[in-house]
């Protein structure tokens, strides 16, 4: 057991369920994983010998007091349901919910239980970068952002749009940043699969424009946040850990190019570190439900708008 007093069960021992079950039992302690996948069972009873394998919270209902919810997307909403009934705290991956109408329903049953825990897994959020540059003029008055993830297909997550799968990342550092746009407009292609591959978003603001791209289709891979302003500008590279600034002049009259790298963090750790803590300690939540929500419904307008 792990420096947190916190008996949890794991739900969903897929490609990102494996990576949150080591997490969980170094941290905390991990009672069970659940799934109703056999080999998916057979998988982590031979990687975690001392934990519990089971089929359905049924069976060790009275035994945890948490849940990490980390099965496809659309079974969030029921698995979060019925945890919150169960007086459960929770920690959802991302997206929290398929609609945003499912989670303002878990929003009221939360209202209703507010000594509960609910925490969604928006995970860039953990980037060491943001403590280094969130306080700059530069992030604070840019008039344009753009963040860019791109890459290659790589054969997973076809279940779901690009949109779903990628640029929910990106629309939550947008909000995280500058909060609520006043409009959002969205395009997209179709290349590699039957849904949404490429897409586009640009979110307009009073007095800035947010543009993220995002696609599992590309030639390349990059993944940025591109920040200009009138005071200069500020790249920070998410791929190799860099911020790059470019602010004022050199005495050979060249701009002044700065570039510093930050850690690179183990992102589900401290998730589930901010998770435990908030429980145990009464903490702020890191990412709430109401983040989730928002997440949500502008990753709606954006697929209205690439539908059109």
């Amino acid at each position: 057991m792990g420096k947190y007093n916190v008996k949890v069960a794991l739900i969903g021992y897929g490609h990102l369920g494996k990576w949150h079950a080591q997490k969980a039992e170094a941290l905390a302690n991990l009672v069970a994983i659940v799934d109703v996948n056999e080999s998916s069972l057979n998988a982590a009873k031979n990687a975690h010998p001392n934990v519990k394998t089971v089929t359905s919270l049924d069976l060790i209902d009275n035994e945890i007091d948490a849940v990490i919810i980390v099965s496809p997307t659309k079974y969030h909403f029921d698995i979060c349901l019925d945890a919150l009934k169960r007086g459960k705290h929770v920690f959802c991956e991302k997206p929290v919910t398929e609609t945003s109408k499912q989670a303002l329903e878990l929003k009221k049953l939360l209202e209703d239980n507010k000594n509960l825990v609910f925490q969604v897994g928006h995970s860039e959020r953990c980037h060491q970068a943001w403590e280094i540059i969130s306080d700059q003029t530069i992030v604070k008055n840019a008039r344009a952002v753009h963040i860019k993830r791109v890459s290659p297909f790589k054969g997973r997550a076809a279940d779901v749009s690009v949109v779903e799968d990628l640029m929910i990342h990106d629309m939550d550092l947008a909000l995280m940043f500058y909060g609520e746009p006043s409009k959002i407009d969205a395009i997209g292609t179709v290349s590699v699969t039957d849904k949404t591959d490429y897409a586009k978003a640009t979110l307009t603001y009073e007095d800035r424009e947010v543009v993220i791209e995002d696609s599992r289709c590309d030639v390349e891979v990059e993944r940025s946040i591109h920040f200009r302003s009138n005071e200069g500008e500020i790249k920070v590279d998410l791929f190799s850990n860099k911020i790059i600034t470019a602010k004022g002049f050199l005495d050979n009259g060249e701009q002044n190019i700065q570039e510093v790298e930050y850690e690179k963090r183990d992102h589900l750790f401290i998730e589930q570190e901010y998770f435990y803590n908030s429980i145990t300690d009464n903490r702020k939540v890191f990412v709430t439900l109401e983040d989730g929500i928002n997440a949500i419904k502008a990753l709606e307008i954006v697929n209205a708008e690439v539908a059109k």
